[in-house]
């Protein structure tokens, strides 16, 4: 079937993508992965090789080397953004998009100053109480979607500077470039999801001829 590629939350995996493999398999090409500084894939040192310019290379590099010219991009949290992020890069690469549970940032200041001061404070914790401690702590509690035994194996280092490269958000570009989405988008959003309601609803209203699904 035509590809579709899925790209994981936060402290997920390609593994957190299991219920959905059977149902999307049987009519997809479906493609997942590990983001980089996650689980099999490399976590590099230097906090300067993770964005969401990069993360949304890296996706551009896999189809290409899956020989993928075009393909149905979706994300979760963490993975919308790269999503979003990826189609403003290559929109030609992009035939539809799908995002659950995330959100573009923000554009009030302060609302974007408390989201980064939250993300700074997680980084933290990984880089000070390591993989075990974060496990451990009320944040992993979000991440129910990635088994304990695999959230021990990732690496704390690519976490904590993921956090601080591409989970912060240092302006509203994002935003402001919602209007030029193009393509068929579908918006997913879970009720009790109380940080991203507000934001799949402005996503809606912003992306013409957007689906939301709640």
């Amino acid at each position: 079937g035509f590809p579709l590629v899925l790209a994981h939350g936060f402290a997920g995996t390609a593994q957190s993508w299991a219920p959905q493999i059977p149902a999307l398999s049987a009519h997809h090409r479906l493609i997942l992965y590990d983001a980089r500084g996650h689980w099999r894939s490399e976590s590099p040192k230097d906090p300067r090789a993770y964005s969401q310019e990069i993360a949304a290379a890296d996706l551009g590099a896999l189809l290409a080397r899956l020989k993928v010219k075009r393909a149905i991009v979706g994300g979760l949290s963490m993975g919308g953004v790269v999503a979003m992020t990826f189609y403003l890069k290559y929109p030609e690469r992009v035939r539809a998009l799908i995002l659950a549970d995330t959100g573009p940032g923000f554009r009030n200041p302060e609302a974007r100053e408390g989201w980064n001061r939250s993300r700074g404070e997680v980084a933290r914790l990984l880089e000070q109480d390591g993989i075990r401690g974060f496990a451990d702590s009320p944040h992993a509690a979000l991440d129910y979607y990635t088994p304990r035994e695999i959230m021990l194996q990732l690496d704390p280092t690519g976490l904590a500077h993921t956090n601080r490269g591409i989970l912060t958000f240092h302006d509203s570009s994002l935003i402001d470039q919602l209007p030029t989405i193009a393509v068929p988008t579908l918006i997913i959003v879970g009720a009790n999801d109380t940080d991203f309601v507000q934001a799949a609803a402005y996503m809606q209203r912003k992306i013409s001829g957007s689906e939301l699904v709640v």
